[in-house]
């Protein structure tokens, strides 16, 4: 019970300091951010934005408003009122969703 109590806690931490929407760590350092996009890669293909080698994470799946949700391809082009999910390891996640 007390390991689920510090991951619930670890969880509400996440969400409430950054941009995070939502928030899920998995074991072994990885982890799948709900955010919005920053502005670095607004009105770009994920394929130019170079999402991947620069920030070390993957861009799984979005959501336009009005929509459900997609998943992401190299062609996908992020629009400023979208709504994203990343994976990748725990800390580049959390470092991306704190982008600006």
């Amino acid at each position: 019970m007390l390991w689920a109590t510090g991951v619930s806690g670890q969880r509400v931490a996440h969400l409430v300091r950054g941009r995070m929407l939502d928030y899920i760590e998995f074991e072994d350092d990885f982890a799948m951010v709900k955010t919005n996009p920053p502005a670095d890669i607004i009105g770009l293909p994920l394929s130019h934005s170079a999402v991947r080698s620069r920030f070390g994470i993957t861009v799984v799946a979005i959501k336009r408003p009005g929509e459900g949700f997609t998943y992401a391809t190299a062609e996908t082009v992020v629009a400023a009122d979208d709504t994203i999910i990343v994976a990748g390891r725990t800390r580049a996640t959390e470092r991306f969703s704190e982008l600006q």
